[in-house]
């Protein structure tokens, strides 16, 4: 029985280390940060990332799943994915300029929250928990992600801190981010995803382009590589579904059209019939 309640803190414990890397992302950009403690920060945020990543299954394989586990994911989500990735990137890049800097960083911590809630809610009110084959809406951790990404191959390329240049696209870019993360764009979750050929051969394709990226360029480049990637696939596929389903509602508005022309003959007809056997036989 005390093993048992032991298995319940292992998930927390990978969830609590999540904390505690965007704690120590926070505490490197405090201050005048150097280029390299934004790198670190940076490298925490990703391992944070990891640990993330790994509470959920590990609540799975030792069925431990519960509803303090869940609000405590989201807490560290919310601390390691919104706050630290927000510091992170407003004293990296866009303190300079000014108010708007500081406006767009939070908007990306809020973004996050907001997206967090949203999907709380949905699982507590879907039986089957927050699972599916969709995210609706960019997951906060890939959102702080792609910000992580562009920070470690920026600082492989220069060392230096960006230039002003380049803060307004990359103002752009956190504000994109903020946007899909409270859109309603659905992104894979690849839960249905399973081992065959096909799943194998896209799996090698996608090493073999990482690997292809990484030697003809830098190494650092997969990271934003993968991470675009991503962020397109979900933008692809929600465009094809949003013509689809119109595609579909003209298809119904033009059946539902036919169906009342149709209806209005048959109409038309029945009167005549009833006129033509109301007149007098002369």
């Amino acid at each position: 029985m005390k093993l048992r309640k032991l298995m319940f803190v292992l998930p927390n414990l990978f969830t609590v280390t999540s904390i505690f890397c965007g704690f120590y992302a926070i505490t490197l950009c405090a201050g005048e940060a150097t280029p390299v403690q934004f790198y670190q920060a940076a490298l925490a945020i990703l391992f944070a990332m990891f640990f993330d990543g790994f509470d959920g299954r590990v609540a799975r394989l030792t069925k431990t799943q519960s509803d303090f586990g869940m609000q405590l994911d989201s807490l560290a989500d919310v601390v390691s994915f919104g706050a630290a990735p927000a510091l992170l990137v407003y004293k990296w890049a866009l303190a300079p300029l000014g108010f708007l800097g500081l406006f767009i960083s939070f908007a990306f911590a809020a973004c996050g929250a907001m997206r967090l809630a949203r999907f709380n809610v949905l699982a507590t009110r879907n039986p089957h928990g927050g699972g599916g084959n969709f995210f609706v809406g960019l997951p906060i951790p890939l959102a702080a992600g792609v910000l992580v990404s562009m920070i470690i191959t920026h600082h492989a390329i220069s060392g230096a801190r960006p230039s002003a240049a380049v803060t307004w696209p990359i103002a752009a870019v956190v504000g994109l981010l903020a946007l899909l993360m409270v859109s309603t764009v659905r992104y894979r979750t690849f839960k249905d995803l399973r081992l065959s050929r096909k799943s194998a051969l896209i799996f090698m394709l996608v090493v073999a382009s990482g690997l292809a990226i990484g030697i003809q360029l830098r190494p650092a480049y997969v990271l934003v590589a993968y991470s675009s990637a991503y962020l397109a696939m979900g933008l692809i596929e929600s465009a094809f579904l949003v013509r689809k389903r119109l595609v579909a509602r003209k298809v119904g508005a033009g059946v539902a059209v036919a169906a009342v022309l149709e209806d209005d003959v048959e109409e038309d007809e029945d009167d005549e019939e009833a006129e033509s056997e109301s007149e007098p036989l002369l």
